[in-house]
């Protein structure tokens, strides 16, 4: 069933507007009678079209029930920015694997180095994928994807966080010796094509962040957050 996001819902009066309105009527051809599923605070909302006109849609919800896939943690990863395209896949397969929000953040290693300025530019985009990937994966909201952060600044709100894990291949814990009973916020942190520098590892670990080690393997960086949420999606019981 087609799967549209809105930020807040009246259930008497549900209206769906601009290009998913257009998307809806002239992309994907629906007419009045129809259904489709609207998301709001992570509750999908079976609808009927009432109505449609040149730019709005009208909706008759039918039943409403929570999203069954929205993980009950909320998993903030800290990703070191990657070269070339390599953010958008890590964003897209995140998403699909139950990721909350992501926060790009420029650290020692990153080969690609732009200013919070010219990332900015970026954002819009990046939340396009967000959206689609939600969409794709049945998700009940879309994960924010953030600013640029400093590695101070995203230290600093990992604080935060009931768990806070990050990749290391200096060495650390294996996922299976963490405990995760009642954490309900994750603090997720995995390098670039370079890794964390040691000054960096260490200033995690006096932040409060466990070392944890994937193994004598290298992963590309895009491939280390696919590992490391499905682990932690295990753990918690959401896999």
């Amino acid at each position: 069933m087609p799967r549209f996001f809105l930020e807040s819902i009246d259930e008497k009066d549900i209206r769906i507007t601009g290009a998913d309105a257009h998307h809806i009527g002239y992309a994907l051809r629906m007419r009045v009678g129809e259904h489709l599923t609207v998301c709001a605070n992570n509750t999908d909302y079976d609808c009927i079209i009432q109505k449609i006109t040149k730019d709005t849609i009208f909706l008759e919800a039918q039943s409403s029930r929570l999203c069954a896939a929205e993980p009950s943690v909320f998993v903030t990863l800290y990703q070191a920015v990657p070269k070339s395209g390599k953010l958008e896949e890590i964003i897209q397969k995140s998403i699909e694997l139950g990721v909350s929000r992501i926060v790009p953040v420029l650290t020692a290693r990153c080969v690609a180095r732009p200013t919070k300025e010219a990332f900015a530019k970026k954002l819009p985009r990046l939340q396009k994928i967000a959206e689609a990937a939600a969409k794709q994966s049945g998700r009940g909201s879309i994960p924010e994807i953030s600013a640029l952060y400093s590695v101070t600044e995203a230290l600093e709100e990992s604080k935060t966080a009931d768990c806070g894990i990050f990749l290391y291949e200096g060495g650390g814990v294996r996922f299976s010796e963490i405990a995760l009973a009642g954490a309900k916020n994750i603090a997720l942190w995995i390098g670039s094509e370079g890794g964390f520098d040691p000054k960096e590892a260490e200033a995690a670990k006096n932040a409060g962040m466990i070392p944890v080690w994937l193994g004598e393997r290298i992963l590309r960086c895009e491939t280390a957050p696919q590992a490391a949420l499905s682990i932690l999606m295990h753990m918690t019981g959401n896999m």
